[in-house]
């Protein structure tokens, strides 16, 4: 597991109250995982922070898996600033 991955799986088990080990990329955060919208606010808040990102408004409600926050974070890492 690379870094980002291990650090996104650490935020979304503590979310969801998983262990990450439990986690795989295609979980549904909200069918799968039971994240409601104010646990979702809270995950986005604690990627930013982790990552020292910000999360598009438009990037938000596109967010369903796992796999889709993996995919964001390494592309709002290697946009320029």
């Amino acid at each position: 597991m690379s870094n980002v991955q291990d650090k996104v799986y650490a935020i979304v088990g503590r979310i969801a109250k998983k262990e990450p080990s439990d986690l795989k990329p295609d979980l549904n955060l909200t069918a799968d995982l039971g994240i409601d919208s104010p646990r979702a606010l809270e995950l986005l808040c604690d990627l930013e922070d982790e990552f020292g990102l910000e999360v598009p408004e438009d990037a938000v409600g596109k967010i369903e898996t796992i796999d889709d926050i993996l995919q964001l974070v390494t592309r709002l890492q290697s946009s320029p600033a």
